[in-house]
């Protein structure tokens, strides 16, 4: 893991006391706490780190990882009703304090579980590829005539499996998610991809924001009494439902036929294949560090769809 991480451009995760460091992502750290009130429980930290076209990049986006916690914060609690979630603590070291939590150990099931009510990336490519045989997402049939940003007919829910660090998520259909999980699972799991998109879509719409997709994370809880699995409950993970993990558009910009400008890194994005970078996206080497104005920018973005999601000012 060391490896990968290291060949992605990812730092050395920071020694914190009173936690091991387990693994690195892209964005997030991961510890063990060691000692206090939740030893064995799970440290997880939001870094600033910002990755494009599978490197994270050398320049940090200030307040990222705070952002981010706190609008998985925020979301966690109107979904409280839904679903349960794994904080169980926003007490944390002092290091890391405002982009961390506490969070309890979870069996994480192998699945990205992604919910779509518009057409865009990936499901925009599967649609396009499939065109010959009727047109579908991860096996499920839609009508022809979509475009890039075209609202779908009801939302859907387009697993993908886990790819290790540096590889891409591959879409499957639902059958393979019965096929790894279970069926009893995979219904349950599909049942809350998309009551939890709902949910969220419906309170974006309210502030003036399109939630194109999101992607979920769900694992199991232990039940300390008997351990057995029919006693345990599935649990929402990770981050949710920011702009790391789903794809936010101002509604009043929405376009189907073109690309939708975003609340997220696509500005970034745009400015690495411009010829402004001078950065060759296919020669292999890593992206040039972002100047200043790209990065207030990209802030700037993460910032809004913050404040105008919750209601909450910086």
């Amino acid at each position: 893991m060391a490896d990968s991480a290291s060949s992605l451009g990812i730092p050395d995760a920071p020694p914190i006391e009173g936690a091991r460091h387990l693994h690195s992502g892209k964005v997030r750290d991961l510890y063990e706490l060691t000692e206090g009130p939740y030893a064995g429980g799970l440290l997880m930290v939001a870094s600033d780190r910002i990755s494009a076209y599978d490197f994270v990049l050398d320049t940090t986006i200030p307040d990222k990882g705070e952002i981010l916690t706190r609008m998985s914060l925020w979301w966690f609690d109107q979904l409280a009703d839904l679903v349960p979630h794994h904080v169980l603590s926003t007490d944390v070291p002092a290091a890391v304090r405002g982009r961390a939590v506490v969070c309890e150990r979870l069996e994480m099931f192998p699945v990205e579980c992604v919910a779509r009510g518009y057409l865009t990336g990936s499901g925009l490519a599967d649609y396009r590829a499939t065109a010959s045989e009727g047109h579908s997402v991860c096996g499920i049939a839609l009508p022809a005539g979509l475009e890039d940003g075209s609202r779908l007919p009801e939302p859907i829910f387009t697993p993908a499996t886990k790819a290790d660090l540096g590889d891409h998520d591959e879409n499957v259909d639902y059958d393979a998610v019965v096929a790894t999980v279970g069926a009893d699972d995979a219904a349950r799991l599909r049942e809350l991809t998309l009551q939890v998109y709902a949910r969220a879509e419906a309170v974006a719409r309210e502030r003036g924001i399109v939630l194109a997709d999101t992607k979920l994370e769900f694992g199991r809880r232990s039940d300390p009494s008997t351990g057995s699995r029919q006693a345990r409950e599935i649990v929402l993970g990770d981050e949710v439902l920011t702009p790391d993990s789903s794809r936010f558009w101002p509604a009043d910009q929405w376009q189907p036929g073109r690309t939708q400008p975003s609340y997220d890194k696509q500005i970034v994005r745009d400015w690495l294949t411009s010829p402004e970078s001078g950065w060759d996206r296919s020669s292999g080497e890593a992206p040039p560090p972002l100047p200043a104005e790209v990065v207030e920018r990209t802030r700037a973005r993460y910032l809004e769809a913050y404040e105008l999601l919750t209601g909450q000012r910086w």
